[in-house]
């Protein structure tokens, strides 16, 4: 995993989602990319996890509640500004449970992010977007 910064787009797989996402935008990609997490069974890669918050990041968005704004979500923002859409309270229980399928201990991303000890900067970064995106 490239990684440079705890915040969601601070890594090239979900960059390289947001990528994806604006090739066939909408909630179905969000909610397939969420879904992915949510119905996985086993050890969760920090590839699907990275995607789905990703996904997590589009829901907050749309609501109005943006995060780190910056060149790697510059893309995104414009298109959420652009495409004002209602976001079902359905689809937000499921990102908030696709969020704790991630900070599981079967997930992969609290093992790189944690290493030896807490990181409480990525944590923070996972809790502000859970937040962000039951609002």
């Amino acid at each position: 995993m490239g990684a440079w910064a705890e915040n969601t787009f601070g890594n090239d797989t979900s960059c390289d989602w947001i990528v994806s996402f604006l090739s066939n935008p909408g909630l179905g990609a969000v909610t397939s990319a969420i879904e992915a997490v949510v119905g996985f069974d086993g050890y969760l890669d920090g590839r699907r996890a990275d995607q789905c918050l990703a996904a997590c990041e589009v829901i907050a968005r749309l609501q109005g509640k943006w995060g780190v704004r910056n060149s790697f979500s510059e893309n995104l923002d414009t298109w959420v500004e652009s495409n004002p859409t209602d976001v079902p309270n359905e689809l937000k229980a499921l990102a908030d449970a696709a969020i704790e399928r991630i900070l599981g201990p079967d997930s992969e991303l609290p093992q790189l992010w944690d290493g030896a000890s807490r990181n409480d900067d990525w944590h923070n970064v996972i809790d502000d977007l859970r937040a962000r995106v039951s609002g």
